[in-house]
Order: structure tokens, then sequence, then C-alpha cells
């Protein structure tokens, strides 16, 4: 198997921890010592020693010195965003020159958490066996566990006989919480998480069937020199994998996933992830607190942080801002770090 790790984005809804120059794939939670980029490699490593990584150009420096044993070649320098499409085929570009086409590939994203390492290990093998007996993309899926309206939802068809994989019979937007709630509740919905596995060769046919442009931005990338490689990337137009392919394939096919999984997105997810104290405190760096309930207070400079009398909040010190928002409007924190982001650049 080869593993292809996303390693993009901004991170916007964890500023003033993640910032355009170190966004959260590269940062460290819940006092680990890894990053979440180095935790989602050593999970690659289980299933396999051929991993690439795709990141933007500005974030090489910092993918190659958290991992330091990857090889050169494996790190995929995508020139500017366009996308996780167009990110995809510029990865599936450079796999074509070292892999056998046959091989599948896994798709994961570097900014997740898990703590199950062997049902992790488990279901990407399982699916990579579906994939190739059945010559087909097949997708993840995490069976929810509160109805979110954070992320797309992926429903059911028939299970096959053969195999732990269901048909897919459709893709949902993020929905309203009544609706996240009904689709929770009857059992025929899975979270997309963004997560597949297909070989080279499926990807192609995929392509040509199913989203042609993006076959025509892979022939125009295995076709172009080094010189002219970051203008040809640059022209492609921005579309994300979902909309641009997946959910345009006919008769794909779904895996539920056998373990947990978390899409660090917001402070409350970070919050949740730590599982706190005995009053759901999460207390880290210098931090004195009093009368303090159900919040998250990060500290990362040396003066002292105090928070008294506060329920139900997440409280940030960096050398980039100071964040105070209360937790179940943390989902905000992105549109408030772009317009500080915008100021600054």
């Amino acid at each position: 198997m080869i593993i292809l790790i996303i390693a993009g984005g901004s991170g916007t809804r964890l500023w003033p921890l993640s910032t355009p120059d170190f966004p959260k794939h590269l940062l460290s939670v819940n006092g680990d010592n890894l990053s979440l980029l180095q935790n989602t490699y050593k999970r690659a490593k289980l299933l396999s020693d051929k991993i690439y990584i795709v990141t933007e150009a500005s974030h090489v420096h910092h993918v190659k010195d958290q991992l330091k044993d990857i090889p050169e070649e494996r790190v995929i320098c995508e020139p500017g965003r366009r996308g996780t499409a167009n990110c995809i085929v510029a990865a599936l570009e450079v796999i074509s020159r070292y892999e056998n086409p046959k091989e599948p590939i896994a798709s994961i994203h570097s900014d997740h958490y898990i703590r199950d390492l062997e049902g992790f290990k488990n279901t990407f093998i399982q699916t990579a066996k579906i994939s190739t007996e059945k010559n087909s993309l097949v997708l993840l899926g995490v069976e929810p566990d509160y109805p979110s309206t954070a992320f797309g939802y992926i429903e059911k068809g028939h299970l096959l006989n053969d195999s732990f994989a269901y048909e897919v019979n459709s893709f949902k937007e993020k929905p309203d919480f009544d609706t996240a709630r009904s689709y929770m509740r009857s059992g025929n919905y899975l979270w997309n998480c963004g997560y597949f596995v297909g070989s080279l060769n499926t990807f192609i046919i995929n392509f040509k069937q199913f989203a042609p442009n993006l076959e025509e931005n892979y022939e125009k990338l295995k076709n172009t020199t080094k010189e002219s490689y970051e203008d040809v990337y640059l022209s492609f137009e921005s579309e994300p994998i979902d909309t641009a392919l997946i959910e345009k394939i006919s008769g794909s096919l779904v895996v539920p996933a056998s373990f947990d999984w978390m899409d660090l997105g917001s402070f409350r997810d970070l919050a949740e992830s730590s599982g706190g104290d005995e009053q759901g405190n999460s207390i880290i760096g210098n931090v004195k607190i009093e009368e303090v309930e159900n919040s998250l207070i990060q500290n990362e400079e040396d003066k002292p942080v105090a928070v008294i009398g506060l329920d139900n909040v997440i409280v940030v010190n960096t050398k980039d801002g100071v964040l105070v928002v209360r937790k179940d409007l943390s989902q905000m924190v992105g549109e408030i770090a772009k317009q500080i982001n915008k100021e600054k650049s």
C-alpha cells in the first residue's frame, strides 16, 4: 500500500495557535510531544514505508524539519493552493514516477486526531483489499456519535455480500441540526472524513469518466518541464476533491471506520480531545484559575495568565495574539482570524 498524506490548509479556526506560517497540522496538541503531522506519519508507517506528503510551498521546510527521515522525492510541493482535487492530482503524478500503478493508494489527512491505531491499521488493510478486488475507489466513513452540522455525510446503501463495504446511496452536504440528528438516529449515514483508497489506475479511469478536467491537469503535469511547472499548476481552477470527483462517481463504495476519529476543526474539538480534569478544564502552560469549569486555557508565553469565575470558555495566549471565546461559539474563530490575517498582509 502507498500512503498519501494531505498536509495543507491554514487552520484559521485554531488561531492564534495556528497561523498561516505554522498551521494546525504542524502543532502538537494536548501536551503531546509530536505534532498532528508527526502522529499521522507514525500511523501511516503501520501500513507502509511508501509514504508521500503533499504540502504547500511555504510549509515544505517545516514538513522536512518535522519528518527528517522522509526521502526528498516523497515531499511533494504544491506551488500554491488549488484545492484538494489538484493537490491529489499533483501527488498522483509524482507517485506515477516511482510506484506500481496497480498498488492501492490511501489518501489521508495530516490534521486528524486518532487514538485507536490497531483499528486504523485494520480498517485500511481491509479497505485496500476491497479496492483491489473491486477495482474501485473505496471511501472510509466514520460512525457519527453526535449530530454534527460541521461534516458532510455519506448515505449507506446495500451491504456487499462478500465484504465490509456498502454501496454509496448519496452524499449530503453539511446539514442543519435537525437533519443531522435524523441522520444519526437512522443508522444509515456516516461522516465523510475525506479518506479513500484506490490505485493510480483506478484514479485515472475515474478521472476519464467523471472528471475529465482532472485528467487534463494530470496530463499537463506529466508533460510539463521543471521550469514551467509552477505556472502550469497555478493555472488550474481551485476545486475540492469531493465535488470535483468523489460525488460524481457512480457505484462507489464506503467502508465504516473501526477506529475513533476527530477532525480538530475548532477549539471545542480540541478541548473534547484532551479530556480535561474533574471540573472539565484543560490547562496548559503558566495558568492560574479559580472557580473555572468546562474550559480550555492555554498559555504559550512565560507571563502568567489568570482566569477567575468563568465557565465554558476558551482562553489562548500566544505571541501572535490573545483569544477569548465562549466554547460553543468557537467555530466563529476562523472568520476573526481571516480578518486579522488580512490586516497583517
